[in-house]
């Protein structure tokens, strides 16, 4: 059913020089270090004080990188068309935002941490149509692939680490734990790591002994092999309590790794003094741990795993742990296992980072590719200075998040660490959390951003106002309606980064159509889809939306350009029910929400579908859009701007202050009762 379902373009298209553009920027500290350099795409930026400029051939992406003596290296990436629409854009060049770099002295680390690890499963055995990222007769290489996106980022600090969450072994085991999901992934997959500039792994995860004994012992015997240091698992409940230590800057370290829970199945997951596992998270086994750990002389770093799959906040276990660390004398702490990002908390001026997400993983639904390297500055046991990159794994590979996904990133992290009293400034594209150290002073007061809006406009784009502050209130002197805010849940429905770092987006479903640079609504791409009576063409989403809630008001939008003849256009909606297989669920029936005809024009026409997500009995569903061409001759139909969103369920009046928490952070489009009458300007209010 789906072969052949995409059309791929030439992938040269985004690298070619198509003109020279300006662009400037500002180092907001640092720019008096010595040795300064500032490079764009790879060409020195001439500097005057703080602000520097350079002149590069104009391309899809740039990647600003800073280094200097004293300071630690930085690298930022943008997309062309996120500068060229958002508030940082100046005609006829573009302006980065301002970046900070910090500082080094002596006794400082720098470390880098990412999520969740593995290259088993679909990197081999994709889904669908979806291309093989390792085969078996370029294993090497490929792993070395999906690493090479983020390998500049990692390999800037002092130590960074990951949570391996898979064994590694060379071919399947003939022992499988009696669970549902197991991982193994080549030996390779430590190769890579290593290239890419990774130094430790914690082994403390529900996925150390999926293969049992024999896959434990495969695992640390290659892990020995790589030189690849690691800790939180061994073949006996001592081996995986041991912290590892290292030395960083005459300061000396123990890391730690633990899983929050023994498993149902039998064996169990957890080390025993006869038997090989992980390290258990028990109270009492991180009260030991640490107290050791931290009564020798060491800064000590523990990761744990714990909390719900795919949940916004940590279970209470999960939190109670990573406060009792603290309390017995970690001075970092770190969780992983729900495969989403979670937010940040700062406990007795140590900081907690609930969950990081994934990392490298294949998992194929939305909400599990967006999350994020953190750095972590530490003098010795006190914490300096943090810095969230925004990653998003595109074709399960890890990349800088750039324009949405970089957005939903950031104010994700920002609502769900606000709750418990962490404030960010921003550095470039990232976030930046400073210590008792080098805290900075929050600023109260409200700013706004005005917007204009057209008569007869209901639907607003919020898009690209990149503020990591939160919405408080909307208000107007000539526009009266009320209105609700929504969140976009798609992640590239604006098509620009399809094809960025070599690898086609799989968020998409194209059939008889292809990404065009030519034609767009906005940016530089859009989807041309080729139609006649007799060929439709088929926009929507591949994949099923997993996790969601249930009754939710919720719109599909989407920006069409037909200026041949009229067409058709059917806009499907698809279910999972809770125990269908992936494979059967898309062979489900299809419910019709809207058919609509639509009439040529020259200028861009908006579509809106208004529906309700299913309130029980569904685990997940996706968006179909047809369109079919309603004469013999072939033509061509530009689709742009996509949108899926989840609104509030009531609405607000303007100048009153907002109630939902959630949209004050996170909110992408406003929408009025009603088209408005006349045109007026809004003031989003924010602090």
């Amino acid at each position: 059913m789906y072969k052949n379902l995409f059309i791929l373009v030439s992938l040269f298209w985004h690298t070619t020089t198509t003109g020279s553009i300006t662009i400037e920027g500002t180092i907001a500290s640092g720019c008096n270090a010595q040795n300064l350099k500032i490079e764009i795409n790879g060409k020195q930026a001439s500097r005057s004080g703080c602000q520097y400029q350079v002149v590069v051939n104009q391309k899809q992406i740039y990647q600003l990188r800073l280094s200097a003596t004293n300071y630690y290296a930085s690298i930022q990436t943008f997309s062309h068309s996120e500068l060229e629409l958002s508030q940082h854009n100046k005609e006829p060049g573009l302006i980065l935002p301002a970046v900070s770099m910090a500082e080094k002295k002596a006794g400082r680390t720098m470390f880098a941490f990412g999520g969740d690890v593995m290259m088993g499963r679909r990197y081999f055995k994709p889904h669908l149509d979806e291309r093989i990222l390792i085969h078996n007769n370029s294993i090497d290489a490929d792993t070395k692939s999906i690493v090479k996106h983020i390998k500049p980022y990692v390999e800037i600090a002092d130590y960074s680490a990951i949570n391996l969450e898979t064994q590694i072994i060379s071919e399947k085991p003939s022992q499988r734990a009696k669970k549902l999901v197991t991982f193994y992934s080549p030996p390779e997959t430590l190769s890579a790591l290593k290239w890419a500039g990774i130094d430790y792994v914690t082994l403390g995860n529900n996925h150390t002994y999926d293969y049992v004994d024999e896959g434990l012992i495969a695992t640390l015997n290659y892990l020995e092999e790589y030189g690849m240091a690691f800790s939180g698992a061994g073949l006996n409940n001592k081996a995986a309590l041991d912290p590892y230590k290292v030395t960083l800057n005459q300061e000396d370290y123990a890391l730690l790794g633990f899983v929050g829970w023994a498993g149902g199945s039998i064996p169990n997951q957890v080390a025993d003094k006869a038997k090989g596992g992980a390290a258990f998270g028990t109270t009492e086994n991180i009260n030991y741990s640490v107290k050791q750990a931290s009564e020798a002389g060491s800064s000590v770093i523990v990761q744990y795993h714990g909390s719900l799959e795919y949940a916004e906040e940590p279970s209470a276990m999960t939190e109670s742990r990573l406060k009792l660390a603290i309390d017995a004398g970690a001075d970092l702490v770190l969780a992983h296992h729900p495969h989403v990002t979670q937010g940040f908390e700062v406990y007795k001026n140590k900081l907690i980072a609930y969950s990081m997400g994934n990392f490298i993983f294949d998992q194929y639904f939305p909400s599990t590719p967006l999350s994020y390297v953190l750095y972590v500055w530490m003098d010795g046991e006190e914490f300096y200075r943090a810095e969230i990159v925004p990653v998003y794994l595109k074709d399960y590979k890890p990349t800088p998040a750039m324009g949405m996904q970089r957005e939903k990133v950031i104010k994700r992290t920002v609502r769900l660490s606000a709750s418990r009293g962490v404030q960010f400034t921003r550095s470039g594209g990232h976030l930046v959390l400073k210590g008792v150290q080098e805290k900075d002073k929050k600023d109260d007061k409200l700013f706004n951003q005005k917007i204009t809006i057209k008569k007869g406009e209901q639907l607003h784009s919020l898009s690209h106002f990149p503020v990591p502050d939160q919405l408080v209130s909307v208000s107007s002197s000539t526009l009266k309606s009320r209105y609700r805010l929504g969140q976009d849940q798609f992640n590239s429905g604006d098509f620009e980064t399809y094809y960025s770092f070599d690898s086609p987006n799989r968020e998409w479903l194209i059939s008889s159509g292809r990404i065009t640079e030519n034609v767009s609504y906005e940016g530089s791409n859009s989807v041309a889809l080729q139609i006649n009576k007799q060929t439709s063409g088929m926009l929507g989403m591949k994949v099923f939306r997993r996790v969601f809630d249930a009754a939710s008001p919720m719109t599909f939008s989407a920006k069409v350009l037909n200026q041949a003849s009229p067409v058709k256009i059917k806009i499907w909606y698809q279910k999972r029910g809770t125990r269908d297989k992936l494979l059967k669920a898309m062979n489900n029936p299809k419910t019709l929400l809207r058919e609509i005809t639509l009439n040529t024009d020259e200028s861009w026409q908006d579509i809106r579908v208004p529906f309700y997500l299913p309130r029980v009995g569904y685990r997940s569903y996706r968006i179909l859009m047809e369109v079919g061409g309603m004469e013999e001759a072939n033509q061509v139909l530009y689709l742009d701007s996509l949108s899926l969103i989840q609104w509030q369920a009531h609405y607000n009046e303007m100048n009153q202050e907002l109630s939902d928490t959630k949209l004050r952070f996170q909110a992408t489009h406003l929408e009025f009762e009603s088209p408005v009458n006349n045109e007026g300007e809004l003031l989003l209010n924010f602090k």
